[in-house]
């Protein structure tokens, strides 16, 4: 029989014995009526009484004993309630006991952790977050992360929206000590906020850009000279048929430094840079249309290169760096497209912004080498990109003069069936080009 029905009989028999006795005690005094409805008044009392005495337990079980009610209805429930206390203070017990452990854990990490809720007021942080952030236990709880850090560049990478990478800022002006803050969101409101110290992989990403620069701009006056003389040399016209080879084959490489070194000073001008340019309306479609002739007036050019502007828009950036941009992407499709093979640059604008696609029917790439192609001096295969004269840092030139723009490389390519490189450019970075009213 269900608990409840049975239950429900319980309460039943209980009201029925309590008449039948109030009539035995009518029976008795001549008054039937009146004797029952005394037998039913001091049930209800009894009934009150167990009710107070359970309220009071209620209100303090932690100190207090349940009530001494051997059975009935009011026993099950003093019975189901403290069975419901126990199975909550076990749950309870567990849960500290999981987040003692946690906290533990966290404090033990080389990181800084800080769990933020949906106003980012602080809700917790480690030891690590208040030597990082100079916090202090309980005082900045419940306090806005952004009152208390007082970082421009923190604010802005908190209110940003942006969180899939970290942002590495430097704490003071006159420090070289670097903090890199990760926002992680997770449960319903409620984000995490890693905080670690990069001030050493910092300094040594800024010796290593200072040596590329520096050597760089050391080896071009050499190497200019050398040239020189290269080319002079093979103006001769005394030489001996033995050392033309030879002497065509170090003006071929001797190229190819120069090349590569105009790159690495080309990257380190970009990477030097902080922040985005603001720059004039760049006419993407001229661009784009004499990037096409450059390729069709070298001597060994893919059979077809076609144009299409589906978009009037202009650009708001700097043209030199979007000229260098675009024209690695175009001589890449061109370097790796056969004779016989076609490229396609296009030009369009949506809702989204800007967008700039360079495809070509070349060899195409394994997907496991996508994610890697914009890291310097990477090559897919390196006998074929030595074969062209590749330097391997087109691609890292073109995602740094994209990320000074705001804009993001997007590759797709499958092999044998060639590649699409495609430049995303936000909607702020479109420009319509302005109309003349023609005079009267």
């Amino acid at each position: 029989m269900p608990l409840g029905v049975r239950a429900a009989l319980y309460v039943a028999l209980r009201v029925l014995a309590a008449a039948a006795v109030g009539v035995l005690l009518g029976l008795v005094f001549g008054r039937v009526w009146i004797g029952v409805a005394a037998a039913l008044a001091a049930y209800l009392a009894w009934q009150l009484w167990l009710l107070v005495r359970l309220d009071a337990w209620l209100r303090n079980r932690r100190t207090a004993d349940p009530p001494d009610v051997a059975s009935g209805l009011w026993g099950d429930v003093i019975t189901q309630v403290v069975r419901l206390h126990r199975r909550k203070r076990f749950h309870k017990d567990r849960v500290m006991r999981v987040l003692r452990e946690l906290r533990r854990s966290t404090a033990a990490m080389p990181d800084g952790v800080v769990i933020l809720n949906g106003e980012n007021e602080i809700v917790w942080f480690n030891e690590k977050a208040s030597e990082y952030l100079d916090l202090t236990r309980k005082v900045d709880y419940g306090l806005r992360i952004d009152n208390l850090v007082r970082m421009p560049e923190f604010t802005r990478y908190l209110q940003s929206g942006q969180y899939t990478l970290p942002a590495i800022i430097r704490v003071d002006p006159g420090d070289d000590r670097y903090l890199a803050f990760q926002l992680v969101s997770y449960g319903e409101g409620q984000r995490l906020l890693m905080v670690r110290d990069v001030s050493r992989r910092v300094s040594l990403e800024i010796m290593r850009k200072d040596f590329i620069a520096n050597a760089s701009h050391e080896l071009r006056s050499p190497l200019t000279v050398i040239s020189g003389y290269l080319e002079t040399l093979a103006s001769e016209s005394g030489l001996p048929p033995d050392l033309a080879e030879p002497l065509a084959e170090m003006r071929r490489q001797s190229a190819r430094m120069t090349g590569i070194i105009e790159d690495l000073l080309v990257l380190s001008r970009l990477e030097s840079a902080d922040g985005q340019v603001e720059g004039e309306p760049v006419d993407v479609g001229a661009m784009l249309a004499t990037l096409r002739k450059d390729i069709l007036a070298r001597p060994l050019h893919p059979a077809k290169v076609e144009l299409r502007v589906d978009s009037q828009a202009q650009l708001l950036g700097n043209e030199t760096m979007l000229h260098s941009a675009f024209m690695n992407l175009v001589e890449n499709a061109a370097k790796y497209t056969p004779a016989s093979g076609s490229i396609g640059l296009r030009w369009w604008t949506d809702a989204r912004g800007g967008h700039f696609a360079v495809s070509d029917t070349g060899p195409g790439i394994a997907a496991e080498h996508i994610p890697r192609l914009t890291e310097r001096f990477y090559r897919v295969d390196i006998g074929r990109s030595r074969a062209t004269g590749g330097s391997g840092l087109g691609l890292a030139i073109v995602k740094h003069a994209l990320q000074r723009h705001g804009a993001e490389l997007e590759i797709r390519s499958e092999e044998g069936r060639g590649s699409t490189f495609t430049c995303h450019f936000p909607a702020t970075r479109v420009a319509q080009p302005v109309t003349r009213a023609a005079s009267g």
